[in-house]
């Protein structure tokens, strides 16, 4: 299934994007007189019992159509939230591409680096991004980002992906100027809206191999990188399992897994074009649709 949310009357929703249009879950569910989960946080708390229940309802709904028409939405009517408006533990991983790692010239790790972001980042699809006055090298990073579903603690690789609810789309926003400016990362990483992710969370079982996917960024349409999460340095289930030796993961932590190729900070300096009002920039991981934002600057 294809989870979104969206606003109606300022009230988040909970949708299912479906070859109808975008299923109102709650509005569908009242109509048969079944309860559903209010809130995507809910959902990632289903066991699979309640997930397949789930998921025969939104067929069956699908299928009943014109009799449920006042539940589907057009999806370019919908104001999208983020697809996990409150997350857990955001976790990020630094130059797990192996040619993002070389176009930066930077060692190729041994071992994860882990940073984080919070919820001050988050942001959806269609949102616009305030670019920080405080920086003019702001950089997009495309990345895949995985949801744990359940509690997971010193997990073994072959078991790791059966902690993973759904997959989507992110972007590692970064002011490299900040990020750069001592040895500690964090400030560069951690503006507000630096992390947008969706529009959709696609459920695992949609996604036979996360770790050959097609991942692109684009900006005003141009592609700017194009490549595939095989180039991944630490496979998701290696993330998964490296990650849960050292803290406990819970259901609704998000792990952004790298970037690879092709970002502003890895060109030469004479061709290095930041972000700048206006700029719309497209992450297209594939299976996961396509999360697209505005940059817009409050300093002219």
């Amino acid at each position: 299934m294809k989870f979104l949310t969206f606003y109606e009357d300022d009230t988040l929703k909970v949708g299912i994007s479906t070859k109808s249009g975008v299923l109102h879950l709650q509005k569908a569910a009242d109509l048969n007189g079944l309860k559903v989960p209010a809130d995507i946080t809910e959902v990632i708390g289903c066991d699979r019992d309640a997930l397949q229940k789930l998921a025969e309802f939104v067929v069956l709904t699908v299928e009943k159509q014109e009799e449920f028409s006042s539940c589907f939405i057009a999806e370019n009517k919908l104001r999208f939230g983020p697809c996990l408006p409150k997350p857990g533990k955001i976790i990020c991983v630094g130059l797990n591409y192996r040619k993002h790692a070389e176009e930066t010239n930077a060692a190729i790790p041994q071992s994860p680096i882990l940073f984080s972001k919070y919820a001050n980042t988050i942001a959806a699809h269609g949102q616009s991004i305030i670019l920080p006055k405080e920086s003019d090298m702001v950089d997009y990073e495309a990345e895949m980002a995985l949801v744990i579903g359940m509690k997971t603690q010193d997990v073994a690789e072959k078991d790791a992906l059966a902690s993973v609810f759904g997959y989507c789309n992110a972007n590692d926003l970064s002011a490299r100027d900040l990020q750069t400016r001592t040895s500690q990362w964090m400030l560069g990483k951690t503006c507000d809206g630096f992390a947008p992710i969706g529009p959709f969370l696609v459920t695992a079982n949609e996604i036979e191999n996360p770790n050959n996917l097609q991942i692109k960024s684009f900006v005003n349409g141009s592609v700017r990188q194009k490549s595939n999460t095989r180039d991944m340095i630490f496979s998701c289930e290696s993330l998964i399992s490296y990650i849960s030796r050292h803290m406990t993961l819970e259901a609704g932590d998000i792990i952004l897994t790298g970037t690879p190729e092709g970002v502003v900070f890895g060109m030469p300096l004479d061709q290095r074009v930041y972000l700048k009002d206006g700029d719309v920039v497209t992450v297209e991981v594939e299976k996961l649709g396509m999360l697209s934002n505005k940059m817009v600057s409050l300093v002219h």
